[in-house]
């Protein structure tokens, strides 16, 4: 029997409106603890449903008193998440951790007590699960990114843990009703960005579809509403529908065909009818799939045979078969998709699969704790795919500068609408929709789509940018002094991709600011040393402690970013005596700029200056120096702040293209863009992009954007533009 100790908690601890504490409510958790231990039973040994009844009596006693929002004990809470477990048939150590999962942060029991009672295994995924340490962030979605963060980190340790989360939000979301309605907006909008998407991508479809509908109701509960009534004024139709297509599918299977066949109707679940709708701009009456029907049977062969037996008793709508059996799902689903022209012509999904590829789709993961082989078959391939989701998402969050933008990857992740393509090799790849020939570079390794240069599809040569489509065969050219080009960021849509181009453009980028910072403080220090390398060391070491950085590195990095100031530092540096000697010798030497300095030298796009013009730096915090013409509109806030602007000159043989910006006034005549492309290219230069404006019938306004080398190269392209009859008007801009 229960511990007398349940009723004697203080009435301090509410969370919620108090229950009675009497026998009414203590013979109801009687019954539910032992309704967890017969559906437990039904799979455990006895000895460990007695390990987990006194898993049960432990958690009650530590829950005394406490009470959930909607009235009812808190000890009811657990016992629900690990009936949600114990129905899936989870070992019985799951079932332990997810009665025990809020011990350790709601009571005064610690993970050493867990462990000395119900063994390490246990307390260690009670640890995993419980609620992590508040952090001190600067907003909600710093602080929701982080636990995420900590959740996957935990997760890759035991799966077992997200399977308890997953459930323990799965109850909640059951009784949400108590919450008020902001939070459960939030909670439902949570649930529906993460946690059911992670649900899916662990096979689980079942508890995917319960989460994903719950959180529709509570985050939409009109739109819900309408759409159920919806639904349900049609289920009449529906079921006649349905029961005619069990009874000539059951008839043809059993009696042509000779295939054992469980023949089930079914319908699909409101969120995903919603999203249909949402999606793709569509009414009620114009969504296909509410009809399904799937077919169950013995062997693979068996579902390709019932194939051929549904296409054959109704036609299929073309371009709407998908194999999953041949190439499953990254989280290891398997079964063909096929849409009928069904009775009365309706359209109907039919999905056929065996008993284990059923198993594996309603439960995923969890299918590994069913099969007594302990990993081998359907469960363990499902543990496999699983494992290396989570090994590339453990890559992402080291690659990834923040939490949030981990989370920011993580949901790109979960919400892939698959295609297939195949390497020279036959090598099957898998990657989401929209995905290009980088995402497919980076998806072979981060090597190869680093040094990536180009692709060919299907043997031909494509543009990196290019979208793949099922079926096609791609190969991807490198060279090994290539490097990432920040321009991808803007087309890839793994989260693979984009992590790892941040990380090398992070990490390039820093390289770049310690050169320029070293150039910097060198220039700030001119005429007072020989250089960096005569700096007392014990100087450099009390700067460094002082800005609580962990080497001088890092604040020759700060200096070429524009977090700090090189005259400041080289003030700091100098031996005493010498303090004003940095401000003395600020700019008496300007900083040489060849255009190869990488990110942190940019160029304004107000003035788009080029070798031979004169120019000056504006030190901006994070981006290192912003280089203008002298007579730019922005130059104005040199009197405003004169500490963030630096004295720059061009190098007299600048090593890299620039951008120009022309405008033109041209003649509204045929083939005038294609005369002017020529004389651009008669003068040597190369045309970035280009844009038209009608002014009048008579004449059109050309805006180019050119790569020249420097002032003198532009100026040739001008006078070769100004020789065509067609051009009007020429001018700079900037």
């Amino acid at each position: 029997m229960l511990s007398a100790a349940v009723r004697e908690a203080p009435d301090e601890t509410l969370q919620g409106p108090k229950l009675a504490v009497d026998d009414e409510w203590l013979d109801d958790l009687q019954l539910r603890i032992d309704d967890l231990c017969a559906i437990a039973g039904e799979y455990l040994e006895p000895a460990q449903v007695e390990r987990l009844r006194e898993a049960c009596r432990f958690a009650a006693e530590a829950h005394a008193g406490v009470y959930r929002k909607s009235g009812e004990p808190y000890i009811f809470h657990p016992l629900a998440v690990a009936r949600i477990l114990a129905n899936v048939r989870f070992d019985h150590e799951t079932l332990q951790a997810a009665l025990l999962h809020d011990v350790i942060e709601d009571t005064h029991y610690g993970k050493e007590q867990l462990s000395s009672r119900f063994g390490p295994e246990v307390a260690d995924l009670v640890d995993g699960v419980s609620k992590l340490t508040q952090i001190q962030f600067n907003s909600k979605l710093e602080a929701q990114a982080e636990n995420f963060r900590k959740m996957f980190l935990a997760m890759a340790k035991d799966l077992r843990i997200i399977m308890i989360k997953l459930a323990d939000r799965l109850h909640n979301m059951r009784t949400l009703g108590a919450m008020r309605p902001e939070s459960r907006r939030r909670i439902a909008r949570e649930t529906l960005d993460i946690y059911a998407p992670i649900a899916g991508r662990l096979g689980m479809n079942h508890l995917r579809q319960e989460l994903e509908n719950l959180g529709f109701s509570h985050l939409h509960p009109f739109r819900f509403r309408v759409l159920q009534d919806a639904v349900r004024k049609m289920s009449g139709n529906r079921r006649e529908i349905i029961s005619q297509l069990e009874t000539r599918t059951q008839t043809r299977l059993d009696d042509e065909s000779g295939i054992k066949a469980q023949v089930v109707g079914r319908s699909k679940h409101l969120w995903g009818i919603y999203r249909k709708m949402r999606d793709k701009h569509l009414p009620f009456r114009e969504v296909h799939d509410v009809y399904a029907v799937r077919l169950i049977v013995d062997t693979v062969d068996a579902c390709y045979r019932a194939l051929g037996m549904m296409h054959s008793l109704y036609k299929p709508i073309m371009g709407r078969f998908k194999d999953y059996i041949a190439i499953p799902k990254a989280n290891g689903y398997q079964s063909l998709h096929t849409v009928l022209f069904g009775p009365n012509g309706v359209p109907i999904e039919v999905q056929i699969r065996t008993e284990d590829m059923h198993i594996m789709a309603e439960v995923g993961v969890a299918a590994h704790w069913r099969y007594k082989s302990g990993g081998e078959g359907q469960g363990g391939y499902a543990q496999q795919r699983a494992r290396e989701w989570l090994r590339n998402l453990l890559d992402m969050q080291r690659r990834a500068g923040n939490p949030v933008e981990f989370l920011e990857s993580v949901k790109v992740d979960l919400f892939p609408d698959e295609i297939y393509v195949f390497t020279p090799r036959g090598e099957i790849i898998e990657l989401p929709r929209g995905a290009t020939a980088v995402d497919f570079a980076y998806a072979i390794h981060s090597d190869v789509g680093n040094t990536c240069v180009g692709a060919k599809v299907d043997r031909r040569l494509a543009p990196l940018r290019t979208p793949l489509s099922t079926g096609q065969t791609v190969e991807v050219i490198i060279t090994p002094t290539a490097r990432p080009n920040p321009a991808w960021l803007s087309f890839v849509v793994t989260a693979k991709a984009r992590a790892s181009i941040r990380h090398y453009l992070k990490h390039l980028q820093r390289d770049e600011a310690v050169l320029l910072g070293k150039r910097l403080l060198e220039k700030a220090l001119a005429g007072r040393l020989g250089g960096l390398g005569e700096l007392p060391d014990k100087s450099i070491k009390t700067l460094v402690r002082e800005f609580n950085l962990n080497s001088f590195d890092d604040v020759l990095a700060d200096i070429g970013l524009g977090n700090r100031v090189a005259a400041l530092i080289a003030k700091r540096l100098l031996p005493e005596g010498d303090e004003d000697a940095a401000e003395m010798v600020t700019g008496v030497q300007p900083l040489l700029i060849k255009g190869t300095e990488g990110t942190v030298v940019s160029f304004g796009k107000c003035c788009r200056p080029l070798p031979g013009d004169v120019i000056i730096g504006y030190i901006n915090a994070g981006r290192g120096i912003v280089i203008h013409r002298d007579h730019c509109r922005n130059v104005a806030n040199y009197k405003k702040n004169p500490e963030k602007w630096i004295e720059v000159e061009w190098e007299p043989h600048a090593g890299a293209d620039f951008s120009a910006e022309l405008r033109l006034d041209v003649a509204n005549r045929r083939g005038v863009l294609a005369t002017i492309a020529a004389a651009i290219s008669a003068a040597d230069a190369n045309i970035e992009t280009i844009n038209t404006s009608e002014r009048d019938g008579n004449a059109t306004t050309v805006h180019l954007l050119l790569d020249v080398r420097d002032r003198a190269h532009l100026a040739r392209v001008m006078r070769q533009l100004r020789t065509l009859p067609e051009v009007l008007k020429l001018a700079r801009r900037g």
